[in-house]
């Protein structure tokens, strides 16, 4: 457990002189397993957990800004800036229990604010970092600037340890919720109900709103419409087009619609803690606008056709936000939907069904949705292991600079992240047990 900075230099110090392989762990949300390895050392970070917040001018961004360690968990940083007077708010991720400022951060970091103030690594102004090299560094616009670039969405754990973040936080406003479930369990129905909802997802993020919804055989729930800086009103305003082809096309619904004196409210109202431990295989896919507008109905069909049940997000980050140049895929800039697939394993799996299950997932259930979206993407945090040219689905033209700046900051591979830039160079053999350099 690293509890000081020099912690976590001596830990990478040991890994980079004694060729062992080297795991970075903070709450360890990681869908695809990197926050374990065989035989390796890990560094956990977690137990950091200091946060300030500052009034001041810091890289001409003037107003109320965070200085977060690693530790704090989403639910636990919005608590904080909302005890601050006057109470502001932070972009985290829907998860509540998710540490703020490790693999989240550094992978991009969607969550219930971002369609309305950007993705979280656009909020970093200036991180504290523990280098491959165990050089303490601060990193910024100004102060080794491409690697502040990369460490803005660039994967975690791919190009440095980080000690500490600096991010924008924004005045609390109120917000205004919907939750909506369909009457009904059966399939056909839920299909058109939820092509309905997802076909409108453009108008969603142009809204500046973020939903959450599950999609699991007939049953087809959102969990919730997130509103910020809306009233009952207007969010009503804002979905009464879904309520108006729910009922034209014959479906019973149930909404309930509330308002909250601040988005924290919102937050911990509708938003609870969810499972560990998951045994699932994980893939996904980013859905833009454009596809949407030009592919909706197909969009829709090949989700059914997977087979697989969906837990989705209707995220966009772009509504009040200025031109951001930092590693996000560029697809996000026109997002509109990101959908988390997954194929479900008992835990006496064998190797070879973890393998053909696998198989399954990328090749029958993800393989219909890369088909439907040409403009789509696929996210690093929440991704298919086996995502075929990951380079270009998790970074786009992003990734020819990205695998540089690995080259330069860490050339000798002390960090490693499978799907990560510069990770095409190894490989992990004998059923997991070794991490090679690939000859």
């Amino acid at each position: 457990m690293a509890k000081t900075r020099d912690h976590i230099k001596a830990g990478i110090d040991f890994a980079r002189n004694n060729n062992v392989r080297l795991i970075i762990r903070n709450t360890g949300h990681d869908f695809m397993g990197r926050s374990t390895g065989f035989g390796s050392l890990a560094i956990n970070t977690h137990s950091f957990k200091s946060t300030f917040f500052l009034l001041l001018d810091f890289f001409n961004y003037t107003d109320f800004i965070s200085r977060c360690s690693v530790y704090p968990e989403g639910r636990e940083l919005l608590r904080l800036a909302n005890q601050q007077n006057p109470k502001v708010a932070i972009v985290t991720g829907e998860c509540p229990t998710v540490g703020f400022a490790g693999g989240y951060i550094q992978g991009g970091g969607h969550g219930p604010l971002a369609s309305y103030y950007g993705m979280a690594a656009d909020q970093a102004l200036s991180y504290e970092v523990v280098t491959a090299a165990g050089e303490f560094l601060t990193v910024n616009a100004d102060s080794n600037p491409d690697l502040f670039w990369g460490l803005r969405g660039g994967g975690p754990s791919t190009f440095a340890a980080l000690v500490s973040v600096t991010v924008k936080t924004y005045p609390e406003t109120p917000a205004a919720g919907i939750t909506l479930s369909l009457s009904t369990f059966d399939q056909n129905t839920s299909w058109r109900g939820f092509a309905a909802f997802h076909n409108l997802a453009p108008r969603w993020v142009d809204n500046g709103m973020f939903v959450y919804y599950e999609l699991f055989g007939g049953s087809f729930n959102i969990r919730p419409f997130v509103g910020v800086n809306m009233t009952r009103a207007r969010i009503t305003e804002v979905v009464q087009p879904l309520f108006d082809q729910l009922r034209s096309l014959g479906i019973q619904y149930n909404a309930q619609i509330t308002e909250y004196p601040t988005f924290f409210d919102l937050y911990t109202a509708l938003f609870q803690d969810e499972g560990a431990g998951i045994t699932a295989l994980v893939g996904g896919r980013l859905f833009t606008k454009r596809d949407i507008n030009a592919n909706g109905n197909a969009i829709v069909d090949a989700m059914r056709r997977s087979g697989a049940g969906f837990v989705g997000h209707i995220v966009g980050p772009r509504i009040g936000l200025a031109a951001v140049d930092n590693a996000i895929h560029p697809a996000w800039r026109d997002a509109a939907s990101f959908s988390i697939t997954s194929v479900n394993l008992g835990n006496t799996a064998t190797w070879a069904q973890k393998q053909q299950a696998q198989q399954q997932l990328t090749n029958q259930i993800d393989a219909p949705l890369r088909d439907a979206s040409p403009n789509g993407a696929a996210y690093v945090n929440e991704g298919n292991l086996e995502e075929p040219n990951w380079q270009t689905a998790y970074w786009g033209t992003n990734y020819p600079r990205l695998l540089e700046l690995r080259r330069k900051w860490d050339p000798q591979g002390v960090f490693y992240a499978r799907t990560t830039p510069g990770t095409e160079s190894w490989e992990v053999v004998d059923y997991g047990r070794r991490l090679c350099r690939r000859l």
